[in-house]
């Protein structure tokens, strides 16, 4: 899969979208300011994503501090992972803006499909043993009248997403949904980071891709997140800081309500394990930055602070923790 480059500033003519699939688009302009061209607008909402050195407002566009770097290091990551970059561009722009089951269903095939694939047994190949984790207070609940918070519990390694803190956020949002008295929740984490991602020591337990499908999509978090925010809306918070990343982020992004410590960290780094999102995050980040950003987080692999993620509506504030 090769990386087209186009200077939106000098487009004179509409992309071709009728044709064969083609490669990775990535466009380019000086100004951050969206060009006002018919063509140059059809280019910006076909690319992938546009880049600039200049101040970008427009959410089909990153200002990043230099595009040939950022242009070099899109080209090296795509010719790596030619094949997770790809499928992850396609789901991106197939989510369906409105419907969350469909939109994970997508989701799921997709990352079943790289599971299945050379780039996700490469990475694999080179990883030690698979170690399942096992501890029974992953995920703590405290109630406090109307309000519960639901806390991730594995602080010595940054709550990174095993299956049994995923089980234990299940069930978590499982007694919020259940209980018609809980107006408030607040999302959180113990330790250093709100969660660092998936736990890769358990990447690759689960060896059929089918059956992996079938456990994300019967046994998902993002379905009763989805399910809690529209029932509390702002009321469903996620109180997030240091290292956010990968399912964490995917997941703090079904949130009403999202505030970010000064420190807190943001990226999407999946590809480099041959893979694509896979907790919802080709849902619910899009929802809130727009497929453009969600493809340059996963395809560039680079991280956001604070002020960036408050800058795109990743976040919708920036508040120090009260513990």
């Amino acid at each position: 899969m090769t990386l087209t480059v186009v200077d939106i500033d000098t487009v004179n003519a509409p992309p071709d979208t009728i044709g064969e699939f083609g490669s990775v688009v990535i466009g380019v302009t000086d100004s951050g300011a969206a060009p006002a061209g018919s063509a140059a607008q059809a280019w910006l909402d076909h690319a992938s994503f546009t880049i600039t050195s200049g101040q970008a407002t427009d959410r089909r566009i990153v200002r990043v501090e230099s595009i040939d770097d950022t242009i070099a290091t899109l080209d090296d990551r795509l010719s790596r992972y030619p094949v997770a970059a790809t499928v992850c561009d396609d789901v991106l722009r197939a989510h369906p803006a409105n419907d969350t089951r469909q939109g994970l269903t997508i989701e799921s095939l997709a990352y079943s499909t790289l599971q299945a694939g050379r780039e996700f047994a490469r990475w694999l190949h080179d990883q030690g043993p698979r170690v399942r984790h096992e501890q029974d207070d992953t995920v703590v609940l405290h109630q406090d009248g109307p309000d519960l918070e639901i806390r991730f519990n594995r602080p010595d390694r940054h709550n990174a997403f095993s299956n049994a803190l995923r089980a234990g956020l299940i069930d978590g949002l499982r007694v919020a949904l259940a209980d018609d008295t809980i107006g408030a929740v607040t999302f959180t984490g113990s330790g250093p980071s709100f969660c660092s991602g998936g736990d890769l020591r358990e990447f690759g337990l689960l060896t059929d891709p089918a059956d992996a499908h079938l456990a994300r999509t019967r046994y998902s978090p993002a379905i009763l997140l989805a399910a809690l925010g529209d029932r509390l809306g702002p009321a469903l918070h996620a109180r997030v800081h240091g290292a956010v990343l990968g399912s964490g982020l995917e997941m703090a992004s079904f949130c009403g309500t999202v505030t970010a410590e000064p420190g807190a960290v943001f990226g999407l780094p999946e590809l480099r394990l041959g893979l694509l999102p896979g907790a919802g995050g080709t849902v619910s980040v899009p929802r809130r930055i727009g497929r453009w950003r969600t493809a340059y987080l996963v395809l560039s692999g680079a991280q956001i602070d604070v002020d960036t993620a408050a800058d795109w509506e990743l976040i919708d504030g920036i508040e120090s923790r009260a513990d």
